[in-house]
């Protein structure tokens, strides 16, 4: 079952398609942002990077049994070079990705991309874009919250804080702990466990094994804070990767920034409770 709906930023039309409780949004519709004409070359362009492939990739292996990363690999070799092209039709074809949708017809038509891809190519359209479609999306779904009582994750998240953040053991749960000398020597074998061990302490495959009766993978069960802070620390990351900092480095330096982050936002939410009950 699916259902599509729309969302308006920056005077913008944005579709958005809910497949079986996944939220699909439209790249196309984001591309126009950029360019009316052609939304198509847009999204070329921002496929052809390494930086993309590797995000791409990524996300379909935490998400995506069925991934073929042998296709993965050969792109993620060829991005970058002035005659590689790639479109979201030859990635999902390759690679059995479900990150990336193409609808056909005339109306509601175009590529759609999974929310957290969706994102992360409104980034790199502009930071600007990306805050005001994430802001518009989490008003859409505080919307189907109110109307259908929904039980969505961020609204779940944000209301079990506002009751709760006040408790000491709320905060130890919310809060990064910081990494022992053990964990920081482990070899992850993609970045995406990087990230997962920085914030959560733990990789994707160790959080499966000791949570065997739930399904979908750990970022599904991360609170609105920790995904905050977990989309902030994918940009770091790629911007220490740059730095040519070691793996180890990167992984040290990410989970001090989770942790500070963590604390900030939490004494926000502090203050805005209180200001409330002053009323």
């Amino acid at each position: 079952m699916s259902k599509n709906t729309s969302i308006y930023v920056k005077g913008v039309e944005i579709n958005v398609s809910i497949t079986n409780g996944n939220d699909y949004i439209s790249l196309t519709d984001i591309a126009k942002s950029k360019n009316s004409d052609d939304p198509r070359f847009v999204i070329q362009n921002w496929m052809k990077t390494r930086y993309t492939i590797e995000f791409l990739g990524f996300w379909e292996l935490l998400n995506n049994p069925n991934f073929n990363r042998v296709y993965f690999d050969t792109f993620k070799n060829e991005a970058g070079s002035n005659s590689f092209v790639l479109t979201p039709l030859k990635w999902i074809e390759n690679t059995n990705a479900i990150g990336i949708k193409s609808k056909s017809g005339r109306y509601g038509g175009g590529t759609f991309a999974h929310k957290d891809i969706a994102f992360e190519f409104a980034s790199w359209i502009s930071a600007e874009f990306k805050l005001y479609l994430i802001q518009e999306f989490q008003r859409l779904k505080d919307d189907e919250n109110q109307r259908l009582n929904l039980d969505w994750s961020f609204q779940r998240t944000l209301s079990k804080i506002n009751y709760t953040i006040h408790t000491d053991a709320i905060k130890e749960n919310l809060i990064p702990k910081l990494l022992n000398k053990d964990q920081i020597n482990l070899v992850y074998s993609n970045e995406a466990d990087l990230l997962n061990v920085a914030l959560f302490g733990i990789t994707a495959k160790i959080w499966r094994e000791k949570s065997p009766s739930l399904s979908g993978n750990i970022r599904d069960y991360a609170t609105l804070e920790q995904l905050v802070i977990l989309s902030n620390l994918e940009s770091l990351n790629a911007v220490l990767i740059q730095q040519g900092k070691s793996q180890k480095e990167r992984l040290i330096t990410l989970n001090s920034i989770a942790i500070s982050q963590m604390n900030t936002l939490l004494k926000n939410i502090q203050i805005k409770k209180l200001g409330n009950a002053s009323k």
